[in-house]
């Protein structure tokens, strides 16, 4: 086995905050991910894109999601069709203008498999068994229910997608009945890794002879919260004392761990925020709290169901030479989410759960419910940083990354805080699988190079505080989603949020000062600024970007309208 090639499993949790594993200073219990952390290195710095999946368009072709085919989320694009139309990297799929990181290890001997989320395409074209998955068992859309019950299906009077996904799941290849072919006791969390260690289990002579590359995204602990109630239960009592409290708890954790400076400010929450704690009834309070009691059980088992693949990879051997990588795809889930326009507006959204769902005290957590835990909990998750997911601010796009490779040398609790992206996913396992780019061309078809580096020789490095990815003070970076926008050029970020969330006009920080994005610095470094707004207009530029009627166009570059 160690004469192979390395392996590699790639692990994405659905909307995990910042702080909520315990190696980022989370209570929630999570030791599986603990001793990868002990085994490895633990990212402070990692960013992803600002939603699920623009992410993951990012990882798998190594280069930006405007470029990649996500530069909106497909989701927000069916309203506007005639904005989108024929418009190069605004597909709503990962677009074959890339090639997908599981197509290059396929071409170079990999057997590639999947199980989990995939977000990329919701038709065969474009689903994972078409981009270089040999093996698969995937939910094609970006969300569900934990349990694929929804009763909501036989009533034609719903047509919100994320509510309806029964003709979106596919068994290698082939679409299957959601109703009829998924297991009767079915929870996404168990059953994805059910399916990935019987792809891994039932490798024939020939394929265990091949390096592997796995992918197991699950849709947890992404809305809604739903959890076994012996987990749940574990959890009871440990958020009685509100958001605010487990954010003090957390940053004191942070401290202790060396992931944060003690005394690091942190941002007040944001968003559609509703009562403070001390004003909330005694029966809001209840409610609130097991909401995150639930979302920690998800994350729970979630730990527990990764720990059941690395002992499998224990007890084969192989474990010692395959790159464990574990990730989470953007910042936690803030929305008021009768409010998002993705789920078809406040009423409808209502209407449905009104009608299918119950989500009463005693209910709230099980098949039959549908329940979220808003902004203050996910700014609990994100803190010190400022906002959560779908915002271009260090809340939405800086995630927790675990990286174990014994390649690496002896890596144990070591933490890196070098600038990383998760288009450099792509660059690293290549390298390490000693895999070259197919460059411009690739299966016959014109193709992107990747905008990612390598981590290979800053995780090999035997002091990690001395070197970098991207060359710390350099770097630059992008990012824009939602009319958000962002640019970044070593510790200084430019940002540009619309109103009502923002100022609708370009912000200043010094993020490595400031990493909460608290202190506007526009009137004291004019100059810095003016450097990154022309940043700004070359990341516009090179990706391809293009202005839709939400967005707010940036100063000195368009005019506004």
């Amino acid at each position: 086995m160690a004469a192979k090639r390395p392996n590699f499993l790639i692990i994405v949790a659905d909307d995990l905050g910042y702080s909520d594993i315990a190696p980022y200073g989370g209570e929630i219990r999570t030791p599986n991910l603990d001793k990868l952390a002990k085994d490895g290195v633990r990212l402070t710095n990692f960013h992803t894109a600002p939603a699920c999946s623009p992410t993951r368009s990012m990882l798998f072709s190594g280069t930006d999601n405007h470029i990649a085919g996500l530069g909106q989320m497909a989701e927000y694009m069916r309203g506007n069709p005639e904005i989108f139309k024929g418009k190069p990297g605004y597909e709503g799929y990962l677009n074959m203008r890339v090639a997908a990181l599981s197509e290059i290890l396929q071409d170079a001997g990999y057997l590639t498999i999947m199980s989990g989320k995939w977000h990329l395409g919701l038709t065969k074209e474009f689903a994972p068994c078409s981009r270089g998955f040999t093996k698969n068992f995937v939910f094609l859309p970006g969300a569900g229910n934990h349990h694929a019950w929804e009763p909501q299906l036989d009533d034609e009077e719903f047509r919100i997608p994320c509510m309806k996904t029964e003709k979106f799941w596919m068994d290698d290849g082939e679409f299957i009945d959601m109703k009829k072919d998924l297991p009767k006791d079915f929870y996404s969390t168990r059953s994805f890794t059910d399916r990935m260690l019987k792809f891994l289990g039932d490798r024939n002579a020939e394929e265990k002879e091949q390096p592997f590359f796995a992918y197991l995204p699950f849709t947890a602990p992404h809305w809604p919260l739903q959890a076994p109630r012996d987990i749940v239960k574990k959890y009871e009592g440990m958020y009685d004392d509100g958001p605010d409290a487990l954010t003090q708890k957390r940053l004191k954790r942070m401290v202790e761990l060396g992931l944060i400076a003690e005394g690091t400010e942190c941002h007040p929450p944001v968003g559609f925020l509703g009562k403070e704690w001390k004003d909330m009834s005694d029966e809001e309070r209840k409610s609130s709290a097991r909401k995150m009691e639930i979302f920690s059980a998800m994350v729970e088992l979630i730990d527990e169901n990764i720990g059941r693949v690395v002992d499998y990879l224990t007890e084969t051997g192989e474990l010692d030479n395959t790159f464990v990588l574990f990730m989470s795809d953007n910042g936690a889930e803030g929305a008021a989410l009768e409010a998002a326009p993705v789920m078809g507006g406040a009423k409808t959204m209502a209407n449905i759960i009104d009608k299918h769902y119950d989500n009463s005290f005693d209910n709230m957590g099980e098949p039959t419910s549908f329940v979220w835990y808003g902004p203050r909990w996910a700014s609990a998750a994100t803190a010190p940083s400022r906002a959560f997911k779908t915002w271009t601010t260090e809340g939405g796009i800086r995630c927790p990354c675990l990286v174990r490779y014994p390649g690496f040398g002896n890596k144990e609790s070591a933490i890196s805080s070098s600038f990383a992206t998760v288009m450099d996913v792509l660059p690293t396992v290549l390298e390490l699988a000693k895999v070259q780019h197919p460059g411009t061309s690739f299966r016959g078809r014109t193709v992107a190079l990747p905008r990612g580096k390598t981590w290979v020789p800053h995780l090999s490095s035997s002091d990690l505080k001395q070197t970098s990815i991207h060359g710390e003070d350099t770097h630059i970076h992008g990012w824009e989603l939602f009319g958000m926008q962002a640019i970044r050029e070593g510790p200084w970020k430019a940002m540009w949020i619309p109103a009502p969330k923002g100022k609708d006009d370009w912000e200043l920080f010094n993020v490595e000062k400031d990493p909460a994005e608290k202190y506007n610095l526009v009137d004291k470094e004019p100059e810095i600024l003016k450097r990154l707004v022309e940043h700004w207009e070359r990341y516009f530029a090179e990706t391809g970007m293009i202005h839709v009627p939400q967005i707010a166009l940036t100063r000195g570059v368009f005019p506004k309208k």
